[in-house]
C-alpha cells in the first residue's frame, strides 16, 4: 500500500457541500484532501443537473432563510471573483392556493430577515404574467432577488476555485473506514490509504451504503424527474424577465424559466421511490412525462403539445424530516457526516461548507438540528 503525506481534513465527496467545506478549509489555512469517486458535478451526484432554485422563503423555518441569505451573498461574490455568471436573478414567485399559511408565515420571516419582496394579489399575478395558468391561486410572493444556480458547472468552478487555493484532489472510491476513538487514515479501494487528522464524508446519497449500520436507515435516496419543456420560436414569455422562478406547493411541483435556452423545466417536489444510486435508471419514465405534462398543459396553456427537449433523472438524499445531518461519526471521533441536503440543500452549500469549517476548526455553535441524535428512521417531511 501506499501512503499520502498527512493532510489537516480530506473530505470525501466533491458535490456541493463537499466542494465548499474544502474551499472554506483552505481559505483557514488548513492542508486539504478533496476525493470524489467520479468528480465535481458529475452526472451521478445530487448536485449534478444544470440548475437548482435559491430561495430564501422557508415559511417559518427561519434559520434556512438566514443560511440561504448567508449562501447567496457567498455565492455572488465568489462568481464574480472568478469571473463567471452562474447565477440568474430570475426572482422566485410563491404561488398560494387556499392554504396560504407558509406563504404568510415566509413573508413575516422574510421581513425580519431583510429580504425584498412583493406580494402579489390575484389581479396583479393575471396582469403581470398572463402566460400562467393561475386556477386555484389566491395570490403570490415574489422575491425579488432570488433565482437559479447554474448547479453543475458552480460545483465544478467551487471545486477548481479550492484547487487554486491549495487544495489536491483525488478521484478515488473510498471503503467505510473501520476502528474505534481516532483513526489515522481511510483507504479506497485500490487500496491507497489516505492520511488526515480529519475526516469528512459528503458522499450525498452514498452516505447510507458507507456507512449502512449508521446511516443506512436514516439517509433516504429517491428517485427524482426533471423535464424540460421547448419553448415556441420567438417566444420571450417563458424565459427571465417575463417569467421567474417559481413554486407551487399545493401540486408539489416547481420550476424554472428558459434558462440558457435549455427549455421550461419543470419538476415534482415529492418524494420518488427509493432508490440505489448506483444502480437506479437514468432513464424518465412515460409516466412521469405524462404526469408533468399534463401540469403544463393547466399552468402554462401556450406551451400545450410543446415537446420534451430533455429529461434528467437524479435523487434526493434526505433526512427523515429534511434537516441536514452535521455531526460526528458515534464511535470515530475525527470522522464527520455531512449530508442530507437533497432537495433543498445546493442554495446552501457556502453556508454549510463554513458550518463544517468551524466546527473541524473548533469554532462556531453546534446547531442541535443537524445532529446525528436528531435522526429518525421514519420519513416525516417537515422542512421544504
Amino acid at each position: 500500500m501506499s501512503k499520502t503525506n498527512r493532510y489537516d481534513v480530506a473530505v470525501i465527496g466533491a458535490g456541493v457541500f463537499g466542494a465548499w467545506t474544502a474551499w472554506h478549509l483552505a481559505r483557514r489555512g488548513k492542508r486539504v484532501l478533496l476525493a470524489d469517486a467520479y468528480g465535481p458535478g458529475n452526472a451521478r451526484a445530487s448536485s449534478a443537473g444544470e440548475s437548482r432554485i435559491i430561495r430564501m422563503g422557508y415559511g417559518a423555518d427561519e434559520l434556512y432563510t438566514r443560511w440561504s441569505v448567508r449562501s447567496l451573498a457567498q455565492w455572488r461574490e465568489f462568481f464574480a471573483a472568478v469571473g463567471q455568471r452562474l447565477f440568474h436573478e430570475t426572482g422566485v414567485l410563491w404561488l398560494a392556493g387556499k392554504e396560504d399559511v407558509r406563504v404568510r408565515q415566509a413573508a413575516e420571516v422574510l421581513s425580519r430577515c431583510g429580504v425584498a419582496f412583493q406580494e402579489l394579489t390575484r389581479t396583479e399575478l393575471e396582469k403581470r404574467y398572463p402566460q400562467v395558468g393561475l386556477d386555484g391561486i389566491t395570490k403570490g410572493l415574489l422575491e425579488l432577488h432570488s433565482g437559479a444556480l447554474m448547479a453543475r458547472r458552480a460545483v465544478a468552478a467551487v471545486a477548481e476555485d479550492a484547487r487554486r487555493l491549495g487544495v489536491d484532489y483525488r478521484v478515488a472510491r473510498i471503503a467505510e473506514p473501520r476502528g474505534s476513538g481516532v483513526i489515522p487514515t481511510v483507504t479506497d479501494t485500490s487500496g491507497s490509504q489516505m492520511e488526515a487528522e480529519h475526516f469528512v464524508f459528503a458522499c450525498g446519497a452514498w452516505l447510507g451504503k458507507l456507512f449502512p449500520e449508521i446511516l443506512g436507515e436514516r439517509i433516504f435516496p429517491t428517485r427524482q424527474e426533471v423535464f424540460f419543456f421547448g419553448v415556441p420560436a420567438g417566444d420571450a414569455r417563458f424565459a427571465p424577465p417575463a417569467l421567474p422562478t417559481w413554486l407551487f406547493q399545493e401540486d408539489e411541483i416547481y420550476g424554472m424559466p428558459d434558462l440558457e435556452s435549455r427549455g421550461l423545466k419543470i419538476a415534482l417536489d415529492r418524494h420518488g421511490e427509493r432508490v440505489d444510486p448506483d444502480t437506479q435508471s437514468r432513464l424518465a419514465t412515460a409516466k412521469g412525462a405524462e404526469e408533468a405534462r399534463r401540469f403544463v398543459e393547466e399552468r402554462f396553456p401556450a406551451l400545450r403539445g410543446a415537446p420534451i427537449v430533455e429529461t434528467r433523472v437524479c435523487q434526493y438524499e434526505n433526512t427523515w424530516n429534511g434537516d441536514f445531518l452535521i455531526d460526528r461519526h458515534p464511535g470515530i471521533e475525527n470522522v464527520w457526516f455531512v449530508g442530507g441536503g437533497s432537495g433543498h440543500g445546493f442554495k446552501h452549500g457556502p453556508a454549510v461548507g463554513q458550518y463544517v469549517a468551524e466546527r473541524i476548526s473548533g469554532g462556531g455553535a453546534e446547531e442541535k438540528r443537524f445532529s446525528l441524535e436528531s435522526k429518525q428512521t421514519v420519513q416525516q417531511r417537515a422542512v421544504f
